[in-house]
């Protein structure tokens, strides 16, 4: 009897020895198999006349399965901070051990031997592939060259126009319009005397006469715009309550609550539970604010005695006629 064997590609144990190669099954999954591979090796031989360079991140560091070798193969090539596409799975294609070992692969299976050629990469579209890859990086360094320059020329002309800000705050003021008013000190002091100079004059306006403001000279220079307090309201330099803090009229008022309370809330949402049972059930019409004294219980059946239910019956009969007969005699007298 032939010893089992097992096919990795039909996943099953088979005892017709070499025969199972052959079989259609088999034949229709190494078909697939292959298939799923070809999509990557092609994307790979395109990359060997023109290599792309880009800079590393994580999904770069993704595998394929070699059917042939059997094992993981890295699909890119990185080095550092840079990454060469589809440069780790043409290493592994161009290697002497995958050609050794896609022979075998394509004896055992009997795969087509057409396309056995399209999983191999030859020694010299390796080494063109070396020479677009080195391009490639000449390529991105030059790119990167450039990004940075122009990063550098933003930069320069941001802090440009940040040092023309400082500058022209720095710089001293032009002559102020005097309809605007003037800041400096000293027309501040001509103001204040013209001022207390005009009201000694009659006028029909009758405006008090301004402060003489000495302190300003020795000051940094300011603009007055006269005073500013309202007769009869003080404010929290003088003592007053803040206007934040006084409550208003309406809320004064009108204290009260608005809506149902609580405990009104709590019946309704009783009220609505009860709805929803059947309306016909034992206890719907019980008062349970009642009060119950201590004889609710039921005077018959005998529940709580022992005995047979024929003495109960008869027992609760017997006191029934006495219960009858007391009351005839209460009605006689």
């Amino acid at each position: 009897m032939t010893p089992a064997q097992r096919c990795p590609l039909c996943r099953q144990t088979f005892f017709c020895g070499r025969g199972h190669v052959y079989s259609r099954k088999h034949q229709r999954q190494l078909k697939a198999a292959l298939e799923r591979l070809l999509p990557q090796v092609e994307a790979a031989r395109k990359a060997i006349r023109a290599a792309q360079v880009e800079r590393y991140v994580p999904q770069h560091e993704r595998c394929c399965w070699c059917l042939c070798c059997g094992c993981e193969v890295r699909k890119h090539l990185s080095h550092g901070n840079l990454t060469v596409l589809h440069g780790g799975l043409l290493e592994h294609l161009a290697s002497p051990e995958h050609k050794k070992a896609t022979n075998k692969f394509w004896w055992e299976n009997k795969a087509e031997v057409q396309m056995k050629e399209k999983f191999l990469i030859s020694p010299q579209e390796y080494a063109r592939f070396k020479k677009s890859m080195v391009k490639g990086l000449d390529s991105y360094e030059e790119k990167e060259d450039k990004v940075i320059k122009e990063m550098a020329a933003q930069i320069r002309e941001v802090e440009q126009s940040r040092q023309e800000v400082v500058r022209s705050v720095l710089e001293p003021q032009a002559v102020p319009d005097p309809e605007e008013g003037s800041s400096a000190p000293g027309s501040w002091k001509r103001t204040n005397s013209h001022v207390g100079s005009s009201s000694q004059q009659p006028s029909y306006l009758d405006l008090p006469p301004a402060p003489e403001l000495d302190w300003m000279e020795t000051g940094q220079p300011l603009t007055f715009i006269g005073h500013q307090d309202i007769p009869g309201v003080g404010n929290i330099h003088s003592g007053a309550t803040p206007p934040w803090m006084v409550q208003d009229e309406e809320y004064v008022s009108e204290n009260r609550q608005i809506g149902p309370s609580y405990e009104e809330f709590l019946k309704e949402k009783e009220k609505q539970k009860l709805k929803k049972l059947p309306p016909d059930r034992v206890g719907a019409n019980f008062d349970h604010s009642s009060s119950t004294s201590a004889g609710w219980l039921p005077s018959f059946g005998r529940v709580w005695n022992n005995g047979r239910r024929w003495q109960s019956r008869h027992q609760f009969k017997t006191e029934a006629a006495a219960r009858n007969k007391q009351q005839s005699h209460k009605e006689k007298s």
